[in-house]
């Protein structure tokens, strides 16, 4: 990553552009997106943008009328055109609400800084080696109405994956404060049983996943019956698969999950139909 933007201006990746009062890193006020970019073209652009901006509506941000979608897309495609990554990148569009203390005036206009970076090809395709997965148990997330954000208060999620890592596991799922599953650290999460493939509702405190939406708005029509239920850690003992999906990778599928074991026939035939196509 040689370059980044921010507010709108392209500067060398190792500029310092954040101030020690930047209220997204003293109090996580902030949101951010991920993004897939594909041949010159950002992959389910408009589940992105309707996320990103429903999101700092929610938060209370004074979004300038120039900071739209076209204008945001325009820099993003730019900015991979300078990194020479247009063919396939991992891009972060970050948004916080400028600097100073928590009771100070927070109505300044909102700033924001674009990252992007060559992805790597093994994000194209279905991981060939089934994930190993946990719980973790450190933390429970909360059911409200900020908990389907990508905030910048990621905290549990960073915790779960030091978690995962010093455990030796690829992922790890993270409860919500009901003791069920909410979703993973970077990924939602699906449990396949009998033919039938469930998610947790936003209600049960998931993020609102942009791959997550397009599986549930395209599954059925697809001849996939997926649903959205309310999942306990002991479903998943059960379960004949589970997978995990995000806007980067689209579905990795989860061969151990504690002592269970799963295939994957399910999670191909989904990722094969309704993810691939969108990558072509």
């Amino acid at each position: 990553m040689g370059y980044l933007n921010v507010n709108g201006q392209i500067l060398p990746a190792g500029t310092a552009v954040l101030q020690a009062d930047n209220r997204s890193y003293r109090y996580g006020d902030g949101l951010f997106e991920t993004m897939k970019v594909v041949h010159g073209r950002i992959s389910l652009a408009h589940y992105h943008w309707e996320r990103f901006f429903s999101g700092l509506q929610l938060l209370g941000f004074a979004v300038p009328a120039s900071f739209t979608p076209t204008t945001l897309q325009e820099e993003i495609i730019q900015l991979c055109t300078q990194n020479k990554c247009t063919e396939l990148a991992r891009i972060r569009l970050s948004a916080f609400r400028g600097n100073g203390g928590l009771y100070d005036d927070d109505t300044a206009s909102l700033q924001y800084m674009i990252e992007c970076q060559d992805a790597g090809d093994t994000v194209n395709r279905l991981n060939e080696e089934g994930l190993v997965t946990g719980i973790f148990p450190d933390a429970r997330k909360s059911c409200d109405r900020f908990a389907r954000l990508k905030s910048a208060n990621y905290l549990p999620y960073a915790m779960a994956a030091r978690y995962a890592r010093r455990n030796g596991l690829h992922e790890c799922l993270v409860l919500n404060t009901y003791e069920r599953i909410a979703d993973a650290t970077i990924a939602n999460v699906f449990l396949v049983r009998d033919g039938c493939i469930y998610t947790p509702p936003v209600s049960e405190g998931c993020i609102a996943g942009t791959m997550r939406r397009y599986l549930l708005e395209k599954g059925r029509p697809a001849g996939f019956a997926i649903e959205e239920k309310a999942i306990t850690p002991a479903e998943t003992a059960i379960a004949d698969e589970l997978f995990l999906t995000n806007a980067l990778y689209g579905l990795r599928w989860v061969k151990n999950h504690g002592a269970a074991t799963y295939g994957n026939q399910l999670a191909t035939a989904v990722y094969n139909e309704l993810i691939k196509p969108i990558w072509s």
